[in-house]
Formats: C-alpha cells, sequence, structure tokens
C-alpha cells in the first residue's frame, strides 16, 4: 500500500515538474516575441527610459526561461553575430534617406532587448562549466 503510494506520488511530481516547465517555456516565449515586438515598435520613437527598462526585464526573462544549456553555444555566437551586426549595420543604416534613423533605432532596441539575455545565458553557462569541474 506505502509503495502504491510512494509510485503514486513521484508520478504526480513528475507531471507537475512536466507542466511547470511547459509553462515556463511558453512564458519564455512569449517573453520573447513580445520583446521583439516591442524592439521594433519602439524603433520608431526615441527610446525612453522606461522603454529600455522593459526591454532589459524581458531580456533577462528570456535568458532564465528560454534558453537551456546545450542551446547556449548556439544562443550566444547568434546573439554575438546579431550585435556586430547591429552595431556595425546600424550607424550604417542610419544613414540612408527617410527611413535611417528608424532602422537604426530599431536596431539598438533590439540589441537592448538581446543584451541582458546573452548575460544572463553566458553567466548559466559558466556556471555549468564550474560545476562540472568541482
Amino acid at each position: 500500500m506505502a509503495k502504491q503510494k510512494n509510485k503514486e506520488l513521484k508520478a504526480a511530481q513528475v507531471k507537475i515538474e512536466k507542466i511547470t516547465k511547459y509553462t515556463l517555456n511558453k512564458a519564455g516565449a512569449w517573453a520573447f516575441i513580445f520583446g521583439i515586438v516591442l524592439a521594433i515598435v519602439a524603433g520608431f520613437w526615441p527610446l525612453t527610459p522606461l522603454m529600455i527598462s522593459t526591454l532589459i526585464v524581458l531580456g533577462l526573462i528570456v535568458g532564465f526561461l528560454n534558453i537551456e544549456i546545450h542551446q547556449t553555444n548556439n544562443f550566444l555566437f547568434t546573439t554575438l553575430v546579431l550585435v556586430l551586426i547591429s552595431s556595425l549595420g546600424g550607424s550604417l543604416l542610419g544613414q540612408v534617406a527617410v527611413i535611417g534613423y528608424t532602422l537604426s533605432s530599431i536596431f539598438s532596441a533590439i540589441v537592448t532587448f538581446v543584451i541582458p539575455a546573452a548575460i544572463i545565458v553566458a553567466l548559466k553557462s559558466v556556471y555549468q562549466h564550474a560545476k562540472e569541474e568541482a
């Protein structure tokens, strides 16, 4: 009887863990989508401190919830490329007539969103490697 209860308890625990992980993944995915859309929309106006703070918080949420250890290298490489392209290409796009400032501002907002996520993922990776070494 006790073994059956223990088995049912473990099964319920596994189910709760799966539901929790699924919910957190969905929250992280929505934070990513909302962050990218917000960054694009924010590019049409000067970035305010509230907008910058919101993008940073969303980036932190994405870094904590979305990226798992096996995705770290791809995410960090992609982030590096995005930041380099945004930094170098943003100033070039800023010179385009009529829409240049807006494009440059959109890239700046995207970088503002992505960099906090990259910092969290890099720190998680360092922690994971340090934990493995110990």
